[in-house]
């Protein structure tokens, strides 16, 4: 177990543990949704994976859409790559960035959360369809974050070829 969370980097505490585990709590205290686990070990396991999908969104959803209404600008990806070469501290940024992007991710989603608690409390029918909306959006959710991904890395491959050529 500690060699399992000596492999945690900070992204991953930030980003996924923290966010994963802070949904939880809300989530349990205010809303007639239980997220507790008795097992330490399960809660772990658990409370990244709701980190993760908090963040997914903050990425494929709440990120674009920023973008899109010109409220953030990015610089070119492979600039990026080679002002992180020049400046360590960079990368460091982008990883607060991301981490705020995620919180930014993790609100919407506990808003959600209130709606649809409201509406299953309302509505207790509504209740059996939401599992299986679920599985499809974490379904498509998953599916695009691994084209985002791959495009990711493609490009750092491109930046890296580009830096040496």
């Amino acid at each position: 177990m500690s060699d399992l969370l000596d492999k945690l980097s900070s992204y991953n505490i930030f980003n996924y543990l923290l966010p994963g585990t802070l949904f939880a709590a809300a989530g349990s205290a205010y809303t007639s949704f239980n997220f507790t686990f008795d097992n330490l070990f399960i809660a772990g396991f658990a409370y990244y994976f709701f980190g993760l999908v908090i963040s997914r969104v903050g990425s494929l959803v709440i990120e674009p859409f920023l973008k899109y209404t010109g409220f953030l600008k990015f610089a070119d990806y492979r600039e990026y790559v080679k002002a992180c070469q020049k400046d360590r501290t960079i990368e460091q940024l982008s990883e607060s960035n991301n981490m705020y992007r995620t919180f930014v991710s993790l609100f919407l989603f506990l808003g959600g959360l209130f709606l649809v608690d409201l509406a299953v409390t309302a509505y207790p029918s509504a209740a059996g369809w939401l599992l299986g909306a679920a599985f499809v959006a974490l379904f498509l959710l998953f599916l695009f974050s691994y084209q985002k991904q791959t495009r990711y890395v493609t490009k750092r491959v491109d930046a890296v070829r580009d830096k040496k050529d």
